[in-house]
C-alpha cells in the first residue's frame, strides 16, 4: 500500500461524503461508487454531493463516480465501506468483481442483520477476504465536523500494524488526528454498542432525565461495552481511549447524533416506526440492539442497558418502565 494505490469508496452518505473530503487532501484521485445515477449527475453538474454535506464542494475531475460497483471495485486496490449496515447485502448484491486482492476498510458502524457479523468477519466469511487485509476505521467523529474542518481524532486498526499505519497516511491532515490499533474486533464491536448506549441516553433525554443520571448511565455503559469486547475477543485494550469511550461520549452526546435523535423520540412517545421516518436517516443502534441481543445469548454477558433498549424498541415495554428499571442496576 503506498501512494498509487488507487482508493474506492462504497456508498454516498454523510460518512462517505466525509471521508472523501479528508482522502482528497492526500490522494490525487478517487473512485466512487454511488447506488442512484441521477445523483451521480447532480453532483457533477453542482460540484457536491446533491444530498449530504452539501456545504462540502469538490473538485469532480478528481473523482470517478459510478453507478457500477463492480466497476469501482475493478479499478481500486482499497475499499472504504462507508453505508449502512442494514443495506450492505443488498449493496454488494450485484457484485462479482473478487475482493480477495484488496484491502478492505469498514467504516460503518454496525452489524449486518440476520448474519450478526461485524463487517470484518462478513467479509472474511463470505468474500474470502484475509483477516490481515481487513481494516477498521472509529473514533469520535461525526461528518458534520469534517465538513466543517474541526479538529478530530481517527482510530485506523488492522492486524497488519503496518498497513493500518500506511492507510492511516491517507486520512491523516491537518483536521484530522490519527492513531493505529491492532483490535479490529474490539473496535469494530464497541463501534456497534456505543450506537445502542447512544439510543439509551436517548430515551433517557426524553423521558426527562437530567444529566446526573446521564453521566451515571454512560459511565455504566462503557463498563459494558467492555464485559462484551473482553468476553466476546479477550485482548489487552485501554477501553478508556478514543476509539471505544471518545467513541462513545460524542455518539450519546452530541447534536448530530443521529441514534441519540432516535432515542429522544421513542422517549417522548413516538412510535419506532415514526421516528425511523421523521429522521430520514439510519440510526445503526435500531439494527445493532436486535444483533447484540440475539449474540449475547452465547456469552450471557451482563448487559442491563442493551437489554433495555431491546425491551423498548422490540418488545415494545414501555420506556418510562423499562428505565425505571434499569436504574435499579446502575452504579
Amino acid at each position: 500500500m503506498d501512494e498509487s494505490s488507487r482508493v474506492g469508496i462504497i456508498g454516498s452518505g454523510s460518512w462517505a461524503t466525509a471521508i472523501a473530503k479528508i482522502l482528497l487532501n492526500n490522494v490525487a484521485s478517487i473512485n466512487w461508487y454511488f447506488r442512484d445515477k441521477s445523483h451521480i449527475a447532480d453532483f457533477k453538474k453542482f460540484k457536491h454531493n446533491p444530498n449530504y454535506l452539501t456545504s462540502v464542494e469538490f473538485n469532480t475531475d478528481n473523482i470517478y463516480l459510478s453507478d457500477d460497483i463492480n466497476e469501482v471495485v475493478q479499478q481500486s486496490d482499497i475499499l472504504i465501506l462507508a453505508i449502512p449496515s442494514a443495506f450492505l447485502k443488498s449493496a454488494l448484491s450485484s457484485l462479482t468483481e473478487p475482493l480477495q486482492d484488496k484491502f478492505i476498510v469498514s467504516a460503518i458502524k454496525g452489524l449486518v442483520p440476520d448474519e450478526n457479523l461485524i463487517i470484518g468477519q462478513y467479509f472474511h466469511k463470505l468474500y474470502d477476504v484475509p483477516t490481515e487485509s481487513i481494516g477498521v476505521i472509529s473514533g469520535p467523529c461525526h461528518a458534520e465536523e469534517v465538513a466543517l474542518e474541526r479538529l478530530s481524532y481517527l482510530t485506523i486498526a488492522c492486524q497488519d500494524v503496518k498497513r493500518a499505519r500506511s492507510f492511516a497516511s491517507f486520512l491523516s491532515c491537518p483536521y484530522i488526528m490519527t492513531t493505529i490499533s491492532d483490535d479490529i474486533y474490539g473496535t469494530e464491536y464497541a463501534a456497534v454498542l456505543k450506537n445502542i448506549m447512544a439510543v439509551a441516553s436517548g430515551i433517557c433525554h426524553g423521558l426527562g432525565y437530567g444529566d446526573n443520571f446521564q453521566a451515571v448511565l454512560i459511565s455504566n455503559g462503557i463498563q459494558e461495552i467492555k464485559r462484551f469486547v473482553d468476553t466476546v475477543h479477550p485482548i489487552t485494550r485501554d477501553i478508556k481511549s478514543s476509539a471505544y469511550l471518545g467513541d462513545l461520549l460524542v455518539t450519546a452526546y452530541s447534536q448530530f447524533s443521529r441514534n441519540r435523535m432516535f432515542g429522544t423520540m421513542v422517549g417522548k412517545g413516538y412510535s419506532v416506526k415514526y421516528a425511523q421516518m421523521e429522521m430520514l436517516m439510519i440510526a445503526e443502534g435500531y439494527y445493532a440492539v436486535k444483533s447484540i441481543h440475539e449474540i449475547n445469548d452465547k456469552y450471557k454477558v451482563n448487559m442491563p442497558i442493551t437489554e433495555a433498549v431491546y425491551n423498548i424498541i422490540y418488545e415494545r415495554i414501555s420506556p418510562s418502565i423499562e428505565v425505571r428499571l434499569l436504574t435499579e442496576h446502575l452504579r
